[in-house]
């Protein structure tokens, strides 16, 4: 998910606690979203292909959808664009250079509670906190992946994270180049938006349902992600996935721009 405190834009701050859950749990205008598939969202002949800005988003992203595509026999690619080695600064439990080892195991580790081990994961290298000044090389990446008949599921382009936007715009750019089509996901909207905030486009918006057993296996996996969500005693920062922001994505149903 990416660092503590980030500001992407005016208005688009990820800071102190955020919009509560059981705000957007009482919006009526998430149940008014239309429901869709995961055969629908990603059909029959299409590949997706989940572009992770740090190890951890594609499971709390689009965990759910993972699992169910690899039931529907889909194949499944997850692009990692970097090893999230910035998520802890100036900690000397969670140095860089431990992050960058233990973030893609931790990721590994999810994906098999998932019940998605058989997904191929692609590392590409980038910089954490830097994908988009590296654009150049994310493009040449997705250049070389991408084809017609995937289906690119990213970030949000306006996800308030810089890496999660600048992925979002790498994965929207390739899917016009490519003719492919786009799914984006939301991961830290629900922290700085509010229910039916009009900066968000709810018009493209849909929500994949999570039966009992996708749900389960899915907070299984999160549990993997050890170095994301423990406090730093060395730091005396808190987790850098607070209870609150992981509330918004253990739901039982994931929501997509299409």
């Amino acid at each position: 998910m990416g660092t503590r405190a980030v500001t992407a834009a005016t208005g688009r701050e990820i800071r102190g606690s955020g919009t509560d859950e059981l705000r957007w749990q009482s919006w009526d205008g998430l149940r008014r979203l239309p429901q869709a598939s995961a055969g629908e969202l990603v059909p029959a002949g299409s590949r997706a292909l989940v572009l992770a800005p740090h190890p951890d988003d594609e499971l709390l992203g689009c965990g759910g959808l993972i699992r169910q595509l690899v039931a529907l026999r889909r194949e499944v690619i997850v692009l990692a664009v970097t090893d999230g080695a910035a998520s802890h600064p100036h900690s000397t439990l969670w140095p860089a250079a431990r992050l960058a080892r233990e973030r893609p195991r931790e990721s590994l580790r999810a994906l098999r509670r998932l019940g998605a081990g058989s997904v191929r994961v692609e590392r590409l290298g980038l910089d954490d906190g830097r994908i988009g000044e590296q654009a150049q090389r994310l493009d040449a990446a997705l250049d070389r992946i991408v084809l017609g008949a995937d289906v690119l599921v990213s970030t949000w382009r306006l996800d308030g994270h810089p890496d999660h936007e600048a992925s979002g715009r790498a994965a929207a750019q390739a899917a016009a180049r490519h003719g492919a089509a786009l799914l984006e996901m939301p991961v830290w909207m629900w922290h700085w938006a509010a229910a039916g905030d009009t900066r968000v486009p709810w018009e493209r918006a849909c929500r994949l349902g999570l039966d009992d057993d996708s749900h389960a296996a899915k907070c299984a996996a999160v549990e993997a992600y050890r170095s994301q969500l423990s406090p730093d005693p060395t730091t005396g920062s808190g987790p850098v996935v607070a209870p609150g922001a992981l509330a918004h994505l253990m739901r039982r149903e994931e929501v997509y721009f299409r």
